[in-house]
């Protein structure tokens, strides 16, 4: 059985535990950021371009090579096929990291929002869960600063 992708879960979890009235809302006040999860659709779509522009190039070499006549066609024909799925290669990679860099913005616009959540849940006076870990001065059992020694000792 094969998994989904997780693309899909992704684009399908943004929008689960909202009702249609504040998801109309988030949308309209740009508080739901709806780029996110569509990135992964206009990627697809970009790849397709690409895979369109592929066939192109083959079209375009053996339209060189049945245009020239004898073996001439034939050796311009294989140049264009390698610089064309070369050109094709390295749009690919380009576009790649362009998605990239718009899903790398949205999800740190994502954080800063839990970031944002959480400072205002401390200004409301709402302690947010702390840390597992305890602070050397917790550890030594005394209010005292800890020494630089006891610092290197722990790392």
């Amino acid at each position: 059985m094969a998994r989904r992708p997780k693309m899909s879960r992704q684009s399908f979890q943004a929008f689960r535990d909202t009702s249609p009235a504040e998801l109309m809302w988030d949308l309209l006040t740009f508080d739901r950021l709806l780029t996110g999860p569509v990135i992964h659709l206009i990627y697809w779509a970009g790849l397709a371009i690409l895979v369109l522009l592929g066939f192109s190039v083959v079209g375009a070499a053996v339209g060189v090579a049945l245009r020239e006549p004898g073996m001439m066609g034939w050796i311009l024909a294989l140049p264009t096929l390698v610089i064309g799925f070369l050109g094709l290669a390295a749009g690919a990679l380009v576009w790649r990291s362009f998605c990239e860099l718009y899903v790398a913005a949205f999800r740190i616009a994502d954080d800063l929002r839990v970031m944002r959540a959480y400072v205002e849940q401390d200004h409301a006076g709402v302690r947010p869960a702390r840390p597992e870990t305890a602070t050397l001065v917790e550890d030594r059992g005394s209010e005292e600063p800890p020494r630089e020694d006891d610092l290197l000792s722990r790392i």
